[in-house]
């Protein structure tokens, strides 16, 4: 299945279960941008990412985490 900058579902819960302690919101872009693309089905370049579809990634991480923990984390 290859990823790319616009998945950002798929991304969002890949990451959540690669970084399931870190609140995704707390993460800096230039962090999750190296994340993203050490992820092993990405396939997206690096200069093709901007900070619309980061954001896009992050809260749909955030949503994933949520889910997963609650607001009390």
């Amino acid at each position: 299945m290859a990823l790319n900058w616009h998945d950002a579902r798929e991304i969002g819960e890949l990451l959540l279960q690669r970084y399931d302690t870190v609140n995704p919101l707390q993460v800096r872009f230039t962090d999750m941008h190296k994340w993203i693309l050490d992820l092993e089905d990405f396939e997206g370049k690096p200069n093709e990412s901007n900070e619309k579809l980061l954001e896009a990634i992050q809260m749909a991480w955030y949503e994933e985490w949520q889910d997963a923990y609650g607001d009390g984390r």
